[in-house]
């Protein structure tokens, strides 16, 4: 049985902005980013962009999941999960109330 491997990835745009997609091949996505093959695409007018971040899932759904989390996360929480600065991730959670 063949086992498959789906990613999670966050792109830096060149203007400073960040992606987050699903991909089961994350070399060819990143070239088609780059090569900005889809006009319509997000990351299209943002080239060259740069990989900062991927994680690893055997199974596509737990990968779908962690997609829209992040991509609902706050620009800071994404920086700290690319920075590797896991101990912020617990404190930048945390609702801010005024």
């Amino acid at each position: 049985m063949k086992t498959h491997h789906y990613f999670v990835y966050i792109l830096r745009c060149n203007d400073g902005t960040y992606y987050t997609g699903v991909t089961n091949n994350l070399e060819r996505r990143f070239s088609e980013h780059q090569s900005g093959e889809d006009t319509s695409a997000y990351t299209f007018k943002r080239r060259p962009v740069q990989l900062v971040f991927y994680a690893e899932f055997s199974n596509i759904d737990f990968a779908i999941e962690k997609e829209k989390q992040l991509k609902k996360w706050s620009r800071a929480k994404k920086e700290a999960l690319i920075e590797g600065k896991y101990e912020l991730l617990s404190e930048l959670s945390k609702k801010k109330f005024r």
